[in-house]
């Protein structure tokens, strides 16, 4: 027999449970085969509008970055809807705000006509990031076997040791700069993701829809449990 209390629905198993991801501290990812990632944010370049020079350049440039790696990168395009509900109020507070009955009008139809554009052309938003990952075997990514074997590994999702992460975390941190050097030769800004935005960047790609309403807490306000 089991008291009422004790009968209640039991918690489900928690989202983080099925993501690859270990941990995230002191800007890096650490995945649960023991592997770091760093993530830089960079700017973008619109190739069609250089002249043929500068076109010549880049790719020249782009090339000769490519030639400079001797492990693999990721490239990743986030694409959301542009989302203005927060410059449309600060619209409606201004409209409300407005003594001149022409400005209103002016702001009213201002702001009708940003909201119609939006929806009608269906306007999007669109973020490049460059995943820089490191392997502490060697350099280079795990095989097919190698990956199948770590499977029924029972301790892939401990924690790395405080001195073995500084040494990987040292290595991944040159590995970022050249990366992120490289990347500026082509004209390119670039800035590598810290605790607090790596865990925004990976909470919005899980909520793309509750990032809208409910933010993410400062790292130092986060109430942790062992």
């Amino acid at each position: 027999m089991q008291s009422k209390q004790l009968s209640g629905a039991k918690p489900g198993v928690p989202a983080q449970k099925f993501l690859d991801i270990s941990e995230i501290r002191e800007g890096a990812v650490v995945l649960r085969d023991g592997t770091l990632r760093s993530v830089i944010l960079t700017s973008s370049i619109n190739f069609a509008l250089k002249s043929e020079e500068e076109q010549e350049a880049l790719v020249s440039a782009y090339v000769g970055f490519l030639n400079t790696l001797d492990y693999p990168l990721q490239i990743v395009i986030q694409s959301r809807k542009l989302n203005i509900d927060i410059y449309l109020e600060r619209l409606k507070e201004q409209e409300k705000k407005q003594q001149n009955e022409l400005l209103r009008l002016q702001t009213v139809d201002y702001r009708n006509f940003i909201k119609e554009l939006v929806e009608m052309g269906d306007i999007m938003s669109k973020r490049f990031f460059v995943v820089v990952p490191w392997y502490p075997w060697g350099g280079k990514a795990k095989g097919f076997f190698a990956k199948l074997k770590d499977v029924f590994k029972p301790l892939l999702g401990l924690k790395l040791k405080e001195e073995e992460f500084k040494k990987q975390k040292t290595a991944l941190s040159q590995r970022t700069n050249l990366v992120i050097g490289g990347l500026q030769s082509m004209g390119l800004t670039c800035v590598q993701l810290d605790t607090q935005g790596l865990i925004e960047l990976f909470y919005e790609c899980y909520n793309p829809e509750l990032m809208q309403t409910q933010k993410v807490a400062e790292v130092e306000k986060i109430n942790l449990e062992s």
